[in-house]
């Protein structure tokens, strides 16, 4: 085993994390920019006085990206990662091009599906884990998930701007320039992957219900589900709380993300450095099952539901590094595409079901109850990590064979 610190991250982990990264970074700036100003646009074209068409166009991206993340996984694992992630951004950047010339809500919304027919996300993850040891893999994979954090927060500054300069056509336009753009890093900047792993065909039925893998899948829906039920509630929370106007609720988002990298930083060096993946792990899931109680006391102030969402940045962002990286270590290593692809259609699930849940307690039981189911969910999410046994990190020769992913207590 090597002491701590002594196996820094090779030049081409460096520069395959950084790139993966920058191609997330590139194709959710791209989504993320829509957000923000999409509702308000649809109001000037054809259909979109129409709110149920409306929210149909914002979300048929997340239903299309769950129908197509299993096929796109198994498809990388069998034809390689980057052909893969090369057709998926291509798709996503006809559906740009359809969106931004689309004169009604109809084609807006052919536009959406089309861009979420491009379900990358589990290549891409592969990928990351094909080219990282283990023990480096959750730094590789906080570094592709703050990326993602990084451009939301920006696109709620800077979508208002652009929007106000090249329209919302121009927004869509831009975004398939990023999707191409990403491609140029795919095929020039990522290193190659190592050769595809020799062995017998893996079942996908036993990728689909190995019960480590259930556990992680679980944990995944959870996060996000609690993630879209939140932000139901939390606007209105930020206006009561703080009469803080939406156009401004930037000024507190902003400022949570940020500072909740800062403090990532160190749990994952802990996790990672020093063997810690389980009590890191599980530590994180108590702190968002904290902040899901402190917010479902009545009348929460401004400052509590400020710290509310700084402690959730900090663990949301923690388990969105880990998660994907305990993934890849668990499952069969002929059949990590389709692991991770089984990962983010549960992913994109639990960010719909999420969002119709927490409307609906919201509207008939009233916002307290949305932090109440949350915190139930993330109770049944830390007693089955709880339980998780450990893995040894496979003996390659790439990687150390010292270490666990969750090592035993």
């Amino acid at each position: 085993m090597f002491p701590p610190g002594s196996d820094p991250m090779t030049r081409d982990e460096k520069r395959a994390g950084a790139s993966l990264a920058a191609i997330f970074a590139l194709r959710m700036l791209g989504l993320f920019l829509i957000l923000p100003v999409f509702a308000v646009h649809a109001k000037t074209i054809p259909g979109g006085d129409n709110l149920t068409l409306v929210g149909i166009a914002l979300g048929a991206y997340g239903l299309t990206q769950a129908i197509f993340q299993i096929p796109f996984g198994l498809a990388s694992d069998a034809f390689g990662r980057k052909r893969v992630i090369i057709i998926g951004l291509l798709l996503f950047a006809a559906g740009s091009a359809v969106a931004a010339l689309a004169t009604d809500i109809w084609w807006m919304l052919a536009g959406r599906i089309l861009q979420g027919a491009g379900a990358i996300s589990a290549a891409v993850t592969a990928l990351a884990a094909d080219l990282t040891r283990e023990q480096h893999r959750t730094k590789v994979m906080a570094m592709i998930g703050s990326s993602i954090g990084l451009v939301f927060a920006l696109s709620l500054v800077g979508a208002p701007v652009l929007y106000e300069y090249i329209g919302m056509a121009g927004l869509f336009w831009l975004t398939g320039i990023l999707a191409l753009g990403a491609i140029g890093l795919v095929t020039h900047v990522v290193p190659e992957p190592p050769p595809p792993h020799p062995g017998p065909k893996v079942p996908f039925r036993e990728v689909l219900f190995d019960a480590q893998l259930l556990r992680l899948n679980f944990g995944i829906f959870t996060l996000h589900a609690v993630q879209m039920a939140m932000f139901v509630v939390i606007p209105g929370m930020l206006v009561a709380s703080g009469s803080l106007p939406l156009a401004e609720h930037w000024k507190v988002y902003l400022p949570a993300v940020l500072v909740s990298f800062v403090l990532m930083v160190p749990a994952i060096i802990v996790a990672e450095k020093y063997n810690k993946v389980q009590p890191v792990f599980l530590i994180a899931i108590g702190l968002l099952l904290a902040t899901l109680l402190l917010l479902w006391q009545q009348g929460a102030s401004f400052a509590m539901v400020a710290g509310g969402l700084l402690s959730f940045f900090v663990a949301f962002n923690i388990l969105e590094a880990m998660l994907p990286s305990l993934v890849s270590r668990v499952a069969p290593a002929r059949a990590k595409g389709a692991a991770l692809g089984i990962y983010n259609t549960t992913q994109a699930f639990g960010l719909f079901l999420g969002g119709a849940l927490g409307g609906w307690l919201a509207n008939n039981l009233g916002g307290g109850m949305v932090f109440l189911v949350g915190a139930v969910l993330t109770v049944l999410w830390l007693a089955a990590a709880a339980t998780m046994a450990a893995v040894p990190l496979r003996r390659t020769p790439a990687a150390d064979a010292g270490h666990g992913i969750l090592d035993s207590q």
